[in-house]
């Protein structure tokens, strides 16, 4: 009677082992899905969105546009089934410094780095990583989301496999002339700046432009004199962002892994950049 007992206890320890460490470590639903969960000691609402039909095989991480992440999780539906990827979305406050300048600078003062918003994009892939026991993971941003990956790019060290840029309103330009957050400069010291200028280059960046997207008078065109500085539209800031890149990087032989992706007949229309066998090419190792 008493080893009966004895065994009915220990498969009711290993029952109530087993349920807490289902509660510790959730997975991703399928479908659409909403968690809550603390990232560099504040609180986030991650958006969700795992294909149905497929054995994940990848993460795309996505940093949405004013639309709003709930919006942009949809826009992306269509090439996550394509790619068999987990949709990881973070909600953001988009206030220009905080989110689309990714806090490297307030009120025109060089923050100290702990303070920067780009770091919260390596906790997040972790999160995501122990959610699913996924490693591998891209990074892609629409409009405001395109602006915040800029900054990423160019102030953040991160695994990701490739960073897809895709019609942001502003750049971090390639020089260190330019003052942050629209260029490196007044960042870093001058023993390091270079080097910084260098690996920024060398990131898997694509920037992704939609031809059509130049309207001079869109609403939400940062029209600043720093941002009008790399041009007049969203397209014509891309393509003197990509060539300036190219061309430095080639002047001082240093490694360039940037690409150019372009979409002809699109917008500044995140579904329609999303769904296009273009937004393919741009996430390509």
């Amino acid at each position: 009677m008493l080893q009966r007992r004895s065994l009915r206890l220990f498969l009711l320890s290993v029952c109530l082992a087993l349920a807490g460490e289902a509660n510790s470590a959730p997975i991703i639903p399928e479908g659409d899905g909403r968690q809550t969960v603390e990232l560099a000691g504040k609180r986030w609402t991650i958006f969700t969105y795992r294909p149905s039909a497929c054995s994940p095989a990848s993460l795309l991480l996505l940093f949405h546009g004013r639309g709003g992440v709930r919006h942009y999780r949809g826009d992306a539906h269509v090439l996550a089934d394509k790619l068999c990827a987990i949709v990881i979305a973070p909600r953001f406050q988009t206030k220009t410094s905080h989110y689309q300048q990714g806090g490297i600078v307030r009120k025109g003062v060089v923050q100290p780095e702990r303070k920067w918003t780009v770091n919260v994009v390596t906790p997040l892939a972790q999160w995501a990583r122990t959610q699913t026991g996924i490693d591998q993971y891209n990074l892609i941003g629409h409009s405001a989301g395109a602006q915040f990956l800029s900054r990423v790019a160019a102030f953040h060290d991160d695994a990701a496999r490739r960073i897809v840029i895709a019609n942001p309103s502003t750049y971090v330009f390639p020089s260190l002339d330019v003052k942050a957050p629209f260029g490196l400069g007044g960042v870093y010291p001058d023993t390091e700046a270079e080097a910084r200028l260098r690996d920024y280059l060398a990131r898997p960046v694509t920037i992704y432009l939609g031809e059509a997207d130049t309207n001079e008078e869109a609403r939400d065109l940062n029209r600043s004199p720093d941002a009008m500085a790399q041009g007049k539209t969203r397209l014509e800031r891309g393509m003197k962002t990509f060539e300036d890149a190219q061309q430095l990087a080639a002047k001082q032989n240093w490694p360039f892994n940037w690409r150019l992706v372009r979409l002809p007949g699109v917008g500044h229309s995140a579904r329609k950049m999303f769904s296009a066998p273009e937004a393919i090419e741009a996430l390509r190792p």
